[in-house]
């Protein structure tokens, strides 16, 4: 940050940080604000953030390092904002829906040149060139943002499904194979295998349900055997996921997965009493089925989705809860903390590599108290999932930084292999043959390919 203050005299400089969860970028970007303001750089800050259950962690972590950070209210007085106030929060969307009247009263308090702006999760803000009206978001925090001194954003995933550009991030210009291509490259990147080697984070352990799908087609009597794990057909590789997360019969995939799950961490809980469960599902109906399923076998279960007027307070309390399980559509993704999972249950039809990454990881925080307990590398945590081809490609390379090309670019397999070297040790590595009806389990942070058996 010293850095980029010190070489740039222009307003709207960016700056990119990717980490991993638990990594501290948080912590990282509130002392960050700290030190430069000590030094006179910088006087006070903006926070965005992409969820309203997000705010308050923000709020608590500025509070440990003596800093005042207050909450956007829609329409509130500016006028009456304390003077000693160092920043405000605001969601994205509270920004895009209330931008005229925050360009209008934001400089009564905040003024001058010296202001921070901070993305949290900085990849939701994504900008399309070719569409002025394109995404509100990113348009919103760009005229928002235009005279502060630096935009600091932060990632634990730095791409898209739809490969846009996003704020917060500059665009490098490489050369390569006789073109010229635009990708992402952060300033700064720490990698998921580095945390865990540190002991910083925990491990993923994964198991995939491998199993045959009987199709037919109405009115015909043909009947076609796909296998989860080796369809390579899109259409029939996302019907066989469909499927597989039905909680239909006692035969089903989803069934035993959550078997399988619940076990683990009846198991797990021998030695880490609080150890709890996140199951995500893929609508509310597919939620509350999988809940009912839990409570039935004697769990208790917090069931958590967007339609519940009051999700972001059940999340919070979920974590100093007795409840075993959280079940969730897509509540629990970036910035959810909860130390005290350590079993994922990932059974929806959403196979975008940053939906993966972001469920999957809520596993890998480790607590003080726990860090204090338990030997470096961490105890594992553990993912369950059918085996469908592409998140078992996912897991692969989870804990491994890519080059994230913009929209327009070919995806060669030069460029594609990768510009960034990473600093950390190898963990072990193992994985185990596929057979169809078994399952197919990976270990610890970087992965082979499966064998074919």
């Amino acid at each position: 940050m010293r850095r980029r203050l010190s070489v740039s005299n222009n307003a709207g400089a960016d700056l990119l940080i990717h980490a991993g969860p638990g990594a501290g970028k948080t912590l990282g970007a509130l002392l960050g604000f700290k030190t430069m303001k000590s030094e006179g750089l910088l006087t006070k800050f903006l926070v965005f953030c992409h969820r309203n259950s997000i705010v308050s962690q923000w709020i608590k972590s500025a509070e440990m390092l003596g800093l005042k950070l207050k909450e956007f209210e829609e329409y509130q007085d500016f006028r009456n904002l304390p003077m000693d106030l160092d920043g405000l929060i605001l969601t994205y969307q509270g920004a895009a829906r209330n931008q005229e009247e925050l360009l209008k009263h934001q400089l009564m308090k905040f003024n001058g040149n010296d202001l921070l702006a901070i993305a949290d999760e900085a990849h939701h803000l994504g900008v399309n060139p070719d569409e002025p009206e394109g995404p509100a978001w990113g348009r919103a925090f760009l005229e928002l943002t235009l005279n502060f001194k630096l935009r600091l954003g932060l990632t634990g995933t730095p791409f898209r499904a739809d490969n846009l550009a996003f704020c917060s991030a500059r665009k490098v210009r490489l050369h390569g194979e006789g073109e010229h291509i635009e990708q992402i490259t952060p300033d700064l990147c720490v990698e998921p295998r580095e945390l865990i080697a540190a002991g910083d984070v925990r491990p993923l352990e994964f198991h995939f349900q491998d199993g045959l799908v009987e199709h037919s087609r109405e009115g015909q009597p043909d009947r076609e055997i796909s296998s989860i794990s080796s369809e390579q057909r899109e259409t029939w590789r996302a019907r066989n996921l469909r499927r597989a997360i039905r909680l239909a019969d006692s035969s089903s995939i989803a069934l035993h997965l959550l078997l399988r799950a619940r076990k683990k961490l009846e198991i797990i809980s021998s030695e880490h009493p609080d150890a709890a469960g996140l199951v995500i599902a893929k609508d509310i109906g597919h939620a509350s089925a999988i809940a009912n399923f839990l409570k039935e076998n004697g769990e208790e279960v917090e069931l958590v989705h967007s339609q519940d007027s009051d999700s972001s307070n059940r999340l919070v309390a979920f974590q100093n809860s007795s409840a075993k399980w959280l079940v969730s559509v897509d509540m629990c993704s970036e910035g959810f903390d909860a130390p005290r999972l350590r079993v994922v249950a990932y059974l929806t039809t959403v196979v975008t590599r940053s939906r993966f990454i972001q469920g999957i990881t809520r596993t890998v925080r480790i607590s003080p108290k726990r860090a204090v307990l338990e030997p470096i590398p961490r105890k594992p945590s553990f993912v369950f999932a059918p085996a469908d081809p592409l998140l078992m490609e996912y897991a692969r390379s989870w804990s491994i930084a890519k080059p994230y090309l913009i929209r327009g670019n070919e995806m060669t397999s030069s460029i594609g292999s990768g510009h960034w070297i990473s600093r950390g040790p190898s963990l072990p590595m193992e994985a185990v043959n596929e057979v169809v009806g078994q399952m197919i389990t990976m270990k610890a942070a970087e992965l082979p390919k499966i064998a074919k058996g």
